[in-house]
């Protein structure tokens, strides 16, 4: 189950450095001039889990396959966007294929690195970034609405109930309000993730910060803070200089070049913990001498959509899995002594998979 994140922002705040540094590639052009990323560069990071080595350590597995999430580096987007100034329509495109949205705002000065306005302010420039998703969809749902009302009079009940929930978002957009902040009932879940609204997309804002100001923070991320939990959103604090510096260091390098910052982890680590909640996914392994693996599911998942997540016909032949915890299959040294100690559990369709989950289905063929 691959999860899609667009790195989005102005243009020159640091987008493409996050997404080199990200990738451990040089795929994105990083340079000092608007629109330098044309096509959107897409590239794929192993989530770091430390649990998943201590289960292969323990099985003595052979190979060790992380979960990986995919993010795609998206072309600087400019006001007016929405109205195809400079790369907007392709910009809109791009983002409507991603699930979240890493929204990269500049927390750093700089007067050799220029900003497309000529000043830092990262709320402005976030809001300058939502006003043009909200425009864009305000003109599709007015699109939409017209293309329904044949349907509607003639009673379809699918129609209806996209009409419905597209004038729920009209209002909150009209109001200022992106149309993830719609609350939705769990009936129309569906249809409205078949609306692909660009607001409707979850966001995660990444403060782009200088050197000194990695561990802490700055005035300048502590408003974009401010701005997120005012939205239920998301945040993290990054410098994209380090983690591109941190990218290219050997594994001991980078724990020593962290430490001297003051930093407990790289900043990669923090951006995919914060996407996989943003998301609402969680982790489930299968362990054994050839391998060790991470799975991603969303949480609530029952075992047999976690098992199609390995393999179509595991979903359709489900029968049970086999279930040991992350702790109980490491306080007893593996699945053998699991079992032994009666902390192996026999679980059915209605099971819904705990985030760490040691897992083995028995489907029928």
């Amino acid at each position: 189950m691959g999860f899609k994140t667009g790195i989005v922002g102005l243009p020159n705040v640091g987008k493409s450095t996050l997404f080199n540094a990200l990738t451990r590639t040089a795929a994105a052009q990083a340079a000092n001039f608007p629109f330098c990323t044309i096509e959107p560069n897409v590239g794929e990071v192993a989530v770091p889990d430390p649990r998943l080595n201590k289960l292969a350590e323990i099985a003595g597995s052979k190979e060790i396959i992380p979960a990986r999430m995919t993010f795609v580096d998206i072309a600087g987007l400019v006001r007016g966007a929405s109205k195809g100034e400079g790369l907007g329509n392709q910009f809109l495109a791009n983002i409507r294929e991603v699930d979240a949205i890493a929204h990269v705002v500049r927390c750093f000065e700089d007067t050799d690195v220029t900003h497309v306005e000529g000043r830092v302010d990262p709320v402005a420039d976030a809001e300058t970034i939502e006003t043009e998703l909200m425009i864009a969809d305000l003109e599709s749902i007015e699109r939409r609405l017209q293309n329904l009302v044949r349907k509607v009079r003639g009673g379809d009940k699918e129609a209806i109930a996209q009409e419905r929930l597209l004038k729920a978002a009209q209002e909150a957009l009209g109001a200022g309000r992106p149309a993830r902040t719609v609350s939705v009932a769990e009936d129309d879940a569906r249809t409205w993730q078949q609306l692909q609204l660009l607001t409707q997309k979850p966001i995660l804002y990444v403060c782009n910060v200088d050197e000194a100001s990695a561990a802490t923070g700055n005035e300048y991320s502590d408003r974009i803070a401010e701005k997120a939990r005012a939205e239920g959103a998301a945040h993290v604090v990054i410098s994209a200089r380090i983690e591109e510096e941190i990218s290219q260091l050997e594994a001991d390098e980078a724990r020593m070049f962290l430490e001297e910052l003051g930093l407990e982890e790289p900043g990669l680590d923090r951006l995919i913990r914060a996407g996989y909640e943003l998301l609402g996914l969680q982790t489930y392994f299968t362990v054994g001498p050839k391998e060790a693996r991470a799975w991603t599911i969303r949480k609530g998942t029952r075992a047999p959509q976690a098992a199609g997540v390995i393999h179509g016909d595991f979903e359709r032949g489900f029968i049970r899995a086999e279930t040991i915890s992350f702790e109980d299959y490491v306080a007893c040294g593996g699945e053998q002594g699991a079992r032994e100690a009666g902390k192996m559990r026999i679980e059915g369709k209605n099971y819904v998979v705990a985030d760490g989950d040691v897992l083995h289905f028995l489907f029928n063929a």
